[in-house]
């Protein structure tokens, strides 16, 4: 079994914990040090750097959330001055505003090495050709992806996402040996490598795929196995934390989360209790090797659970276990978060639609598609060129805000269910359970 960093990767528990206990100590210090956020919402919670001398006080810290991010748009939680910002990558947010993550250079060679070792444990190196099919820029799955590949001394096909035909081409050209990429997009690929009459099972080199950015289930795995002829394994990380960031090994037994970077918490969403070992919780995290944008106990919202015993592979980190949902309204369309509302901040600038709305998720062949139905109210005109027009101007202003598209389709007022409660925003129809 290859390993990249094999006296971290395979240190005893209590090693673990000892690096786990130092780090802690100094990440404290240091956002409450270094970030004006921090030591206020510290001095809030009535918590100093020196109540926490281990883990074990890891309760006693505040949670960050993700409106924490917005709220002090675009860098009011860095740690660092911006001439120490070598990178910034961006995410939608739910008003439109991006939330902005930087790095430091010892950021991106922490991100790198994290990749580095997902990527060695599923054996990739030097000899593999890795076709990155995640988009490039702002988002940081492409990116993260090609740093790692690179890392690792392979061969790396920046070509991102979209030009299926190019894409089929080139992997059959190059010999490609690793694809990455959402697995809706590769099931995609093998359907449209078909129709162009290239078996990728019979006629390609590939032999791996890296597959993240949404949720997807085992059936799949096994489907896309079966059709493809290759190894499939999951990839998590989110832009908060730096992009993607953990893979699984070769045993396909869950992701290894690396405990020198990263302390993972499972907590019970209602209680914030730590849940046992193997349970389902909220994910919660915090970073221990960040100098940008470090987090402290950020509430990422996923659901799943957690395995701390030793993997087969001989890895002594936790194991991160396929995601089981959300505990907040996000939703995650072709690898992209969508908020219902940054839907609803565009329709309200629309006087002749209501404020209820429902988003249809559906999955149409291999793709995810996305409709957001919209009571018309009034319209000041009642010729069909007009009510074309306004389903153009909204579809593309959600474009701007979503970075996707969505289709509009017009009901009847009264036509979006009421509740007295909590809006029910999104119709999910994709399966991903088994």
């Amino acid at each position: 079994m290859p390993y990249w960093n094999p006296e971290i990767e395979t240190m005893d528990q209590k090693g673990l914990r000892q690096i786990q206990n130092e780090k802690l100590v100094k990440i404290v210090k240091y956002v409450y040090d270094c970030s004006p956020f921090y030591k206020k919402r510290f001095d809030e919670f009535g918590v100093k750097p020196e109540d926490i001398k281990s883990i074990d006080d890891i309760g006693k810290l505040p949670f960050t959330f993700k409106k924490d991010l917005r709220d002090t748009y675009p860098t009011g939680m860095f740690c660092v001055p911006d001439k120490e910002i070598v990178r910034f990558h961006a995410s939608s947010g739910t008003t439109g505003k991006p939330t902005v993550v930087g790095y430091t250079q010892n950021d991106l060679d922490a991100w790198a090495e994290s990749l580095a070792r997902g990527m060695t444990s599923i054996n990739l190196g030097t000899d593999d050709k890795i076709q990155v099919s995640y988009g490039y820029g702002l988002f940081t799955g492409g990116l993260g992806i090609h740093y790692g590949s690179e890392k690792i001394g392979a061969a790396t096909l920046p070509i991102s996402s979209g030009n299926t035909e190019r894409q089929i081409t080139l992997m059959k050209d190059l010999d490609v040996t690793a694809i990455c990429c959402t697995p809706s997009y590769f099931s995609y690929l093998i359907e449209a490598a078909d129709h162009m009459g290239c078996s990728i099972k019979d006629q390609t080199k590939l032999r791996v795929g890296v597959f993240g950015a949404e949720p997807w289930s085992e059936s799949l795995r096994k489907r896309i196995e079966e059709r493809s002829g290759i190894k499939a394994y999951d990839v998590f990380g989110t832009s908060e934390l730096s992009g993607p960031l953990f893979t699984e090994c070769t045993e396909q037994k869950g992701m290894h989360i690396w405990a020198d970077l990263f302390l993972f918490e499972i907590l019970d969403p209602e209680t914030n209790e730590p849940v046992k070992d193997g349970e389902v919780g909220e994910m919660v995290v915090t970073t221990l090797a960040k100098e940008a944008l470090p987090l402290i106990r950020y509430r990422v919202g996923d659901l799943a659970s957690v395995e701390t015993a030793v993997c087969p592979c001989g890895r002594t980190h936790p194991r991160l276990m396929r995601l089981k949902g959300r505990s907040d309204d996000m939703i995650i369309v072709r690898g992209l978060n969508v908020f219902p509302g940054q839907v609803e901040y565009v329709l309200v600038k629309f006087p002749e639609v209501s404020s209820h709305f429902m988003i249809v998720i559906d999955r149409v062949g291999e793709l995810d598609s996305m409709t957001v139905q919209v009571e018309l109210i009034d319209m000041a005109s009642d010729k069909l060129d007009d009510y074309y027009k306004l389903k153009s101007k909204i579809e593309h202003e959600l474009q701007s805000i979503l970075n996707l598209h969505a289709e509009v389709e017009f009901v009847s007022r009264g036509t979006i269910p009421r509740s007295e409660g909590k809006a029910k925003r999104v119709t999910d129809n994709r399966k991903y359970q088994d």
